[in-house]
């Protein structure tokens, strides 16, 4: 079960970050007046009242970015409130409802999502008889908060923590629909013409879509719903991806945007590449998206007899593939000719493999012993005249596994010490070819300056 991901939004200027940084007690998120400051969606683990669930500050909804990124700034928002679970929607209780405000409102109604209002900036009690006027927004219950003014913190965190789905009606959410849900879901993604198409042909058997040689012939994402022994899959075959200062028209543009949505959308991520080419930006493009996501993923050299014919060894591509992305050296490699079907099926097979390894929980009794094995083999180094302590390993979701581990200061323990821990736990545990989070924090939350500033999961 993943985490559950709780989406701030509204429109610039609410105080969406502020919000993030005072329920976290750190500045977790850029606060500035300048509208459209935050860009990307930035996230903060919490563990409240035993649960634990992502908060994601996204960017103000209709800003107009001043380096022209009001585009990349809108995608983030959706993908915010698409993963979400439960939606914050910030207004600011000192101006009122305002025509931005309304348009916000108007987006979320139709989203079968639970929805909590927050009046910000109502510094004043006198302010909070002025609410009413917001509730011609939504019908969600509502919380008045004043980040300036320290106002009903608790009451908000304790709304947070009503809506958010328990953990036991995912579960069964997520039961029922794997019930009657296929196996899982492939997204076959890659650059123009590297054979998806035809991938996509020799899985569902029947010229279900368009073959050609002509680059960037499928425009739109489809779903193929295939058989294989028995199960039942689903293959999203998406546009080809070129590089974004070539995008010739909006059906391109979009291209990109739905194969970047298939991926969301997936279990497992088929990378495709054609062993007569070499390694371009859209591929790396496309692997960033993979990674930022968590998704497991193969790396699938097509037309791989075109390539032993010519002399090349499945070991020279694997070399350079690892040397292009050394950050996805557990992700495993599959050979394959789609025109003549050659290990197609395995491919098909291997992806069962990796995605029950993304779904797997590892006890916290043997999480711990491994990691204070792996702390006596090679302890992490003294920094600032201080010992790194690790006091506790927990998985707290799957798909991603996802690791929170409690320590003295998280800061004290480098890059190079957690790499080393994460290859131990890839080795030892269960997840030798998926992605895995890890989330370093102290152990006790209640003194701000023992917390690090740096919040992001470790993705390893």
């Amino acid at each position: 079960m993943p985490l559950p991901k709780v989406a701030i939004v509204g429109r610039p200027n609410v105080g969406k970050s502020s919000l993030l940084n005072w329920l976290a007690r750190l500045k977790v998120s850029v606060v500035d007046p300048t509208a459209g400051v935050t860009r990307d969606r930035v996230t903060h683990l919490f563990h409240e009242n035993d649960r634990y669930f992502e908060l994601v500050d996204t960017g103000g909804i209709g800003v107009v970015d001043s380096d022209d990124l009001s585009e990349q700034i809108e995608a983030q928002i959706q993908i915010g409130i698409h993963e979400a679970a439960l939606i914050v929607l910030v207004v600011d209780g000192l101006a009122g409802v305002t025509p931005l405000d309304l348009e916000v409102a108007k987006r979320l109604r139709p989203l079968d999502k639970p929805t909590l209002l927050v009046v910000n900036k109502c510094d004043s009690t006198r302010i909070d008889d002025e609410v009413h006027e917001f509730h011609r927004l939504t019908d969600a219950p509502v919380v008045i908060t004043s980040v300036k003014g320290n106002r009903n913190r608790t009451a908000l965190m304790d709304a947070i923590l009503e809506l958010l789905p328990s953990a036991d009606s995912i579960e069964s959410a997520e039961g029922q629909m794997r019930a009657d849900a296929p196996e899982l879901q492939v997204a076959i993604v890659g650059r123009r013409n590297v054979g998806k198409s035809t991938f996509i042909n020799a899985l569902a058997e029947t010229e279900r879509v368009i073959v050609s040689e002509i680059a960037g012939t499928t425009r739109d994402s489809i779903d193929i719903r295939f058989d294989l022994d028995g199960k039942s899959f689903v293959a999203i075959d998406t546009p080809g991806v070129r590089k974004r200062k070539s995008l010739a028209n909006n059906i391109e543009y979009y291209g990109l945007v739905r194969a970047k949505r298939s991926i969301r959308r997936a279990n497992v991520v088929f990378m495709f590449f054609d062993s007569q080419l070499t390694i371009s930006r859209v591929d790396k493009q496309l692997v960033d998206e993979i990674q930022e996501h968590h998704k497991p993923c193969i790396f699938v050299v097509n037309k791989w007899d075109l390539a032993t014919s010519g002399g090349m060894t499945n070991e020279s591509w694997s070399n350079y593939l690892i040397r292009e992305f050394s950050s996805m050296r557990h992700v495993p490699l599959a050979f394959i000719t789609s025109a003549t079907s050659r290990n197609v099926k395995q491919l098909v097979n291997l992806a069962q493999t990796i995605y029950k390894q993304s779904r797997i929980r590892v006890p916290t009794a043997r999480l711990n012993r491994l990691v204070r094995a792996a702390i006596q083999n090679n302890p992490p180094p003294v920094r600032k005249n201080k010992r790194p302590k690790i006091y506790f390993a927990t998985q707290v979701a799957s798909e991603p596994p996802t690791i929170v581990l409690k320590c003295n200061e998280p800061k004290l323990l480098d890059a190079t010490w957690k790499r080393y821990l994460a290859g131990v736990m890839r080795e030892e545990l269960p997840f030798q070819e998926v992605p895995i989070k890890m989330y370093f924090r102290p152990r006790g939350s209640s003194d701000p300056d023992q917390l690090s500033l740096e919040d992001r999961a470790d993705i390893v």
